[in-house]
């Protein structure tokens, strides 16, 4: 249908036409592009605006916050990384002085906070170090908006959402709202949460670049992106999310993704062992468990467990993992150097893997000394990874090794390369 058809057919339909137009009060002056205005009306609790730059993000995240600025009670929080962020030329801040200055509502330089004649109030907030979070320990929202979501980490994203609460009788919906170009420190969990993940569990990702935004002087701006490195060209201009600075280890083409491994592969299981649960703040250590096997210079990795918690559920996933994969499979575990990684293994084969064959198993060498057989056989094809919902996340960690937030995933499958080269062969199963 051409547009100008299917603009009729809306102008034509007053309910069509209210279930296509977005809630707006008065503080936002401007009219939504098409992507924004879709922003605008997702009813559910979590959604994304990312993409190329210049996609018109942080207006889209002003315009949520300002959607119910006219309900008594109503309260609003916008996040950057620090105020610095939140107040340079273009930034939120000035942005909201520029759509807001001359209405009835009141700034409060002190407090960095709108309050409108309503009762309600939009703040900004900057979450710079880890424990920032804890300022807003008492607060409540009913909007929370991240702009460049991946400059923070996960763990402070998922505090936020203990912030987001309302009264029974408030109509008004409760919403996380963010917004990012790919790239930065938080790269990988933003994609995994939102592209990946994001479907099945309600989250939203609203795509935009360029194009989407027309108040924006494109011809102009593409020759500024012009003059960047290919990857962040890739990421600023197409919004690409597969484009990374990648480590120099891997590439994620080097691995082959199979349906299943051959049959009678003696496989070994080797952990990289942490026991820290994550905390509001804090992004600590995974336990990484990988099973691996190789046959005729074929290396395969049919399973990788995954996990941050306290030690007692650390012991329980190890267990409960050696007993299906079954006795005849060999439980390895990386050993600390010095008398607490004696005793950490010890504790596990008396305590935890009983009848089970394990042991520990001193590392020697750097963690990118150790991941280099790895790299060489991923390099010459003759890696391949066994189909699972654990692949992703992998591929996401090799890509950017050694220069990633993590490492764990890699450290096991090390190890479990260095034991089945160095051992006897193992059962075979």
């Amino acid at each position: 249908m051409a547009t100008a058809t299917l603009e009729a057919v809306i102008e034509a339909n007053p309910a069509l036409r209210a279930a296509l137009t977005p809630r707006m009060t008065r503080y936002i002056p401007v009219a939504p592009h098409p992507k924004q205005a879709a922003f605008l009306l997702l009813p559910q609790l979590e959604a994304f605006y990312g993409g190329a730059a210049g996609g018109g993000k942080s207006a889209a995240l002003l315009m949520a916050a300002l959607q119910y600025v006219d309900i008594p009670g109503y309260a609003a929080l916008i996040l950057r990384r620090t105020f610095a962020d939140l107040a340079k030329p273009g930034a939120l801040i000035p942005k909201a002085q520029e759509w807001l200055a001359g209405t009835d509502a009141a700034w409060s330089e002190q407090n960095k906070t709108w309050r409108f004649p309503s009762g309600a109030v939009l703040a900004f907030g900057y979450l710079e170090h880890e424990a920032d979070i804890y300022q807003y320990q008492s607060a409540e929202y009913q909007s929370i908006g991240f702009d460049e979501l991946t400059q923070f980490s996960e763990s402070q994203y998922r505090y936020m959402f203990s912030r987001l609460r309302r009264l029974k009788t408030s109509n008004v919906p409760l919403r996380m709202r963010s917004a990012s170009n790919p790239g930065n420190v938080g790269h990988d969990w933003v994609k995994q949460r939102f592209l990946v993940e994001g479907r099945e569990h309600g989250r939203v990702f609203i795509p935009a670049k360029l194009a989407d935004n027309p108040s924006l002087d494109s011809t102009e701006y593409v020759k500024s992106l012009a003059e960047l490195d290919p990857i962040t060209k890739a990421q600023l201009l197409n919004g690409d999310w597969t484009a990374r600075m990648g480590g120099s280890k891997f590439k994620r083409e080097w691995f082959l993704v199979v349906d299943e491994a051959p049959a009678g592969l003696s496989w070994l299981r080797y952990w990289d062992l942490a026991a820290t649960e994550p905390k509001p703040g804090k992004d600590p250590d995974w336990t990484a468990g990988a099973c691996v096997a190789r046959k005729d210079g074929v290396w395969y990795i049919r399973d990788m467990r995954h996990v941050q918690a306290r030690p007692q559920g650390v012991e329980a996933l190890i267990r409960q993992t050696a007993e299906l994969d079954g006795r005849g499979v060999p439980v390895r575990m990386e050993q600390e150097p010095g008398a607490s990684g004696k005793s950490m293994i010890d504790h596990y084969a008396r305590q935890v893997l009983v009848g089970f064959a394990f042991s520990g198993a001193p590392a020697t060498g750097s963690k990118e000394v150790r991941a280099n057989p790895i790299s060489s056989a991923a390099e010459a094809g003759n890696v391949r990874l066994v189909r699972g919902p654990w692949i992703n996340a992998f591929l996401d960690e090799a890509e950017a090794f050694p220069n990633g937030a993590h490492d764990d995933m890699i450290d096991s499958v090390s190890g479990a390369f260095s034991e089945l080269t160095s051992a006897p062969a193992w059962r075979v199963l």
